[in-house]
């Protein structure tokens, strides 16, 4: 699924739009017993509570995609046989009207959890979108729907007590401590079965999201999907720097590594301006060809190749956002961090003076110490 993708269905999980009749939940503590499986229909809850329960629902559907959001996908034989894939089917065509089907979902969910000494939320609801046809000038044309999109919708939230605070009693005329026993977070994790790709159901996909990028949730992931989780943003990162470096040696140079953030980012721009809806994606012949450029031999740039055919699969495609820090650029001595805007990242230059390596940086005016603005005084040429 592609950003646009994900987009287009997140917009329509609102009161009004999606045909979403009935949530229902599983509460849990912190021992994993579970303490009621809670159910509540939009058609008898007020406006404000509905776009409540609506918007933990959708928060699986926010995050920048490959981070928070990865997609996953079923081999055939999963498809094909297997218990995890059948029981999310089955929970879809019975409309999430089996009690037992959905009792079997949360227990196996709960034997995921690490409640972390909180109780837990289990949320649980299916729609079905009537998908609009999308011209090729991209307008939407309404009532011209000519595919069904049925999918199930999770979020697994922490519950946790409330802090302390004053409020106002209206019988006495004074302010009194008050406390929320129960509050529900955000979603810790969640997913959207099956996936939304080319605007149409994908049932060798699923779309799983986690809040906290570093956290790949594991057993979860292996308990409802029956896949491996794979790496997460922050081991794609740390697993790429380690290739480029240990491929590179000698040759991983100040001024090969600024080139290769420039050169990306580059792509990324042209990329955005394209407007196409997919994310950029490099092999990594890419990453050579830049590495090439920059006088890496070679042979190094085949080792790289190599590695990261070792390290992340053969042929496959790494995203740019998830495995290099786009957003800024970054230079990091045992003294100094030094953190620069990406479109400036060329005026970083390494020189040697006196037989010392020294960073130099332009430092001509807006030069402020501490929040104190101040000027440069080092004398004449």
């Amino acid at each position: 699924m592609n950003a646009k993708e994900i987009g287009e269905i997140r917009r329509h999980i609102a009161p009004g739009r999606c045909a979403v009749g009935k949530v229902y939940g599983c509460y849990v503590n912190s021992a994993k017993n579970v303490i009621a499986y809670p159910e509540a229909s939009f058609g008898l809850m007020s406006n404000e509570e509905a776009e409540t329960y609506f918007d933990l629902l959708k928060k699986p559907l926010t995050g920048t995609p490959g981070k928070n959001l990865r997609e996953l996908s079923f081999p055939s034989s999963e498809v094909m046989e297997g218990d995890a894939h059948g029981l999310l089917v089955s929970l879809l065509r019975t409309n999430l009207e089996d009690g037992k089907l959905r009792e079997e979902f949360f227990s196996r969910v709960i034997e995921t959890l690490e409640p972390d000494g909180y109780n837990v939320l289990i949320l649980l609801a299916a729609d079905a979108y009537d998908v609009p046809y999308r011209a090729k000038d991209d307008e939407v044309l309404p009532d011209s729907s000519e595919t069904v999109y049925r999918y199930l919708l999770s979020a697994v939230c922490p519950v946790k007590s409330g802090k302390p605070v004053l409020g106002y009693d209206s019988d006495e005329g004074v302010f009194r401590s008050r406390t929320v026993n129960q509050l529900v977070e955000d979603p810790a994790l969640g997913f959207l079965f099956p996936a939304f790709d080319d605007r149409a159901p994908n049932l060798y996909g699923a779309l799983f999201y986690t809040r906290d990028p570093a956290r790949k949730h594991e057993a979860f992931v292996d308990r409802i999907f029956h896949l491996d989780a794979g790496m997460s943003a922050p081991e794609q990162k740390e697993t790429f720097s380690g290739v480029l470096a240990d491929a590179l040696g000698e040759d991983c140079s100040f001024e090969v590594v600024q080139k290769l953030h420039e050169d990306v980012r580059e792509k990324l721009l042209l990329h955005k301006e394209s407007k196409l809806p997919d994310s950029l994606a490099l092999s990594p012949d890419d990453v050579g060809d830049i590495l090439r450029e920059s006088g890496v031999p070679e042979e190094k740039v085949a080792l790289f190749r190599e590695r990261c055919a070792e390290s992340f699969g053969a042929d496959a495609p790494l995203d740019p956002t998830t495995v290099m820090e786009s957003r800024k650029f970054e230079v990091l001595t045992p003294m100094v961090k030094i953190t620069v805007d990406p479109e400036f990242s060329s005026r970083i230059e390494a020189r040697l003076y006196e037989g010392r390596k020294y960073l130099l940086i332009p430092a001509d005016e807006g030069v402020e110490i501490n929040g104190v603005a101040c000027r440069i005084d080092a004398g004449e040429e």
